[in-house]
């Protein structure tokens, strides 16, 4: 016989921290034993002590999480959802002005460009969901300046050649691509729309370019790769775990289903202050949540970031490449390298790629736009005689096919571009991620028309003119009218309406 139903009272008697039972899924889940385990603290997890916690816990967290991760002994049972009381929610100004916003919502032919799709995000999207996605370090300059640095760049191109035919097809990883982009990890689809990266692969599939499969993403990686179609390509995108058993466990899996390239972050060894994302977790300050014992001493400081990231190991180093070469095949890129020296290193452990990266400025504030270094160190490996030893990838900033040609110019082997398809994935769904994706690949087949080049080995750096980007010269360049309407203006701290003076 089958076990009788829970009922939303039975549920409800466990509300405190000496007994937490949550439901997510219409599942009743005991999480007491877990609640100084959980990365983001307890005091979420108390916030739906005995209640519904689904609508919290889907956008941040794999459908398996609790599968994987929290003993079969404290998973309770189905729940009778409809006698389970659900609070009333209390009309929000915020929310009641986005949805009229979207209602009016421009139509995705008028988004010309993917500054348009990142311009109708900001304006549709939750305020929580937004702040994590666009936010950057500190003063968020690095932020800006990935792109910036783009407009230092200048074409010389090259005029009366044959272009009729243009072939922006490429090779990357020992793969053939339409297009030299790749979908380079983000965490948190679900924030931006209710399939979460599952769109991201489809759109990759359609258009024949590379998912990078990120490890913190809202779809688990079984349903990601469940998603691929005939002969699709995956990377998989590793944020290392200080259990080196999981680690092991999630790079052979992943190569056992399939992924052909395993992404390794080396830049994020603590979490950057991403203080446009840390400032939009106040608005729970005046909930009536009981305080956890400690709580004023409990570090909140990282916002949405540090509630799924605390098992990233900081003593990741040099050490570990061995390590990770003995327990899989697949080929092994860097990413996140910020310097030549260490893609001189990256060679020297025969790691097969390197991503020059700032983690879209969100990690190291004044860390260098990887456009300005890889005009740094493809020279550097040329004057060697390596610059073939190794594949150099960059990403952060790019929003144009010119952004794309100038790091083919310049020696990338291709890019990844990241945001702009979560803001179209935000903002327009499929039709949107699709849409930013050919937007991409007729801007790729313009520009090389007009820089006088038919396909990809055509484009090098006599092509481009860098004397405004080298040099170690950083004073401030105009910033386009695109990029003025999109970035969102420094906060500060807000005064409480309400008080009295």
């Amino acid at each position: 016989m089958s076990q009788p139903k829970l009922t939303g009272a039975d549920i409800a008697k466990h509300n405190s921290k000496d007994s937490c039972w949550v439901i997510v899924h219409g599942k009743a889940y005991d999480v007491t034993d877990f609640l100084p385990e959980h990365p983001g603290g307890q005091k979420i997890i108390l916030k739906y002590a005995g209640r519904d916690a689904t609508e919290e816990f889907e956008p941040i967290h794999p459908p398996d999480t609790l599968d994987k991760y929290l003993d079969k002994s404290k998973h309770l049972g189905e729940v009778d959802m409809a006698t389970v009381a659900h609070d009333e929610k209390a009309v929000d100004p915020e929310e009641t002005a986005r949805q009229e916003r979207i209602k009016l919502m421009p139509s995705l032919q008028s988004c010309y460009n993917l500054m348009d799709f990142e311009s109708v995000a900001q304006q549709v999207m939750k305020k929580t969901a937004w702040a994590y996605y666009s936010s950057g370090a500190d003063d968020e300059i690095t932020l800006r300046e990935n792109h910036t640095a783009f407009h230092k760049i200048w074409f010389r191109p090259r005029v009366l050649v044959d272009v009729e035919h243009v072939d922006y097809s490429t090779t990357m990883l020992g793969t053939k691509v339409a297009v030299p982009f790749y979908v380079t990890a983000t965490a948190l689809g679900k924030l931006g729309h209710p399939e979460g990266e599952v769109v991201l692969t489809r759109s990759s599939y359609r258009h024949n370019v590379i998912q990078m499969i990120p490890t913190l993403a809202s779809c688990s990686f079984d349903e990601i790769v469940d998603a691929r179609q005939g002969d699709q390509v995956q990377w998989l995108q590793l944020y290392v775990n200080k259990n080196r058993d999981i680690t092991k466990r999630i790079v052979q899996h992943a190569e056992a289903r399939g992924c052909k390239g395993l992404f390794i972050t080396v830049d994020a060894p603590q979490l950057g202050r991403r203080e446009k994302d840390m400032r939009s977790k106040f608005s729970d300050e005046g909930s009536n949540v009981q305080k956890e014992e400690g709580e004023e001493n409990v570090d909140r400081s990282q916002g949405a970031a540090r509630a799924i990231s605390s098992f990233i190991d900081p003593a990741l180093s040099w050490k570990d490449i061995p390590w990770f070469q003995s327990i899989t095949k697949m080929p092994i890129v860097l990413k996140g390298v910020q310097c030549v020296e260490d893609v001189f290193r990256a060679i020297e452990a025969g790691v097969q790629g390197v991503v020059l990266s700032n983690h879209g400025g969100r990690q190291l504030e004044f860390a260098p736009s990887a456009v300005e270094l890889l005009a740094e160190v493809m020279p550097a490996l040329r004057q060697r005689g390596l610059e073939n030893s190794i594949e150099v990838y960059i990403d952060g900033g790019i929003r144009r096919g010119t952004d794309i040609v100038k790091a083919l110019c310049l020696g990338a082997k291709g890019v990844g571009i990241g945001r702009p398809f979560l803001y179209a994935m935000s903002a327009y769904g499929q039709a949107g991620v699709d849409k930013a994706m050919q937007l991409l690949k007729d801007e790729m087949e313009m520009n090389m028309r007009l820089i006088g080049a038919t396909k990809i080995s055509e484009l090098s750096p006599s092509l481009v003119d860098t004397r405004g980007l080298v040099g170690g010269h950083h004073a401030p360049v105009p910033s386009d009218t695109l990029g003025m309407r999109a970035y969102d203006a420094l906060q500060a701290p807000r005064f409480n309406e309400k008080s009295k003076l």
